[in-house]
């Protein structure tokens, strides 16, 4: 496993299920600017806001077709295992909620503060763990991230605006400055 962050920027999805899971992975995926469809036979939670388009119905083969991924919460193997068949011959990336074996990406739980992201991962092992992990990693961080952040961003610009190479700055006591006392330990 390769953890990756992907640009979503109007990337097509289908999120199919639309369950209290099925709906967190859309509202995750909108959040990251994802264009997303939710094809489900019952919406048990209500639509995501942002959500591209919704179809209320059973899945049918050929659902996959325009989508570079595809999230399967639908919790019923029958149509899990159609939609696995699917995404493999058609190469498209998948993850079927609670089933890491046939999954080609997990989720991670996740912890913003401006550009700054965490993100912790189990392999789909024990999200609980994960979520658990982030939640320590998240309360020892200082709170001044994003906006060290955003500064280091426009510091790094101006370096390369002036032609420069930015691997000639010292950076890490550039960070602690900006961080403060608590990060010099």
């Amino acid at each position: 496993m390769l953890p990756l962050a992907f640009k979503f920027d109007s990337v097509p999805v289908l999120v199919v299920g639309a369950g209290r899971v099925g709906a967190r992975k859309a509202e995750q995926l909108i959040e990251a600017g994802a264009m997303v469809t939710m094809i489900a036979e019952e919406f048990r939670q209500p639509v995501p806001q942002g959500v591209f388009h919704v179809e209320q119905r059973r899945y049918r083969q050929g659902d996959l077709h325009g989508f570079l991924l595809v999230v399967s919460a639908t919790g019923d193997l029958a149509i899990n295992d159609e939609i696995v068949a699917e995404a493999r011959d058609e190469r498209i990336w998948l993850n079927v909620v609670d089933d890491p074996a046939r999954s080609s990406f997990y989720f991670m739980a996740l912890h913003r503060q401006g550009e700054v992201t965490i993100a912790v991962t189990t392999e789909g092992a024990a999200p609980a763990l994960a979520q658990e992990i982030r939640t320590l990693a998240a309360q020892r961080l200082p709170n001044n991230m994003g906006e060290v952040a955003a500064t280091l961003r426009d510091e790094r610009r101006a370096v390369h605006e002036r032609g420069a190479s930015t691997e000639d700055v010292d950076w890490r006591t550039r960070i602690r400055q900006l961080l403060g006392s608590d990060a010099t330990n």
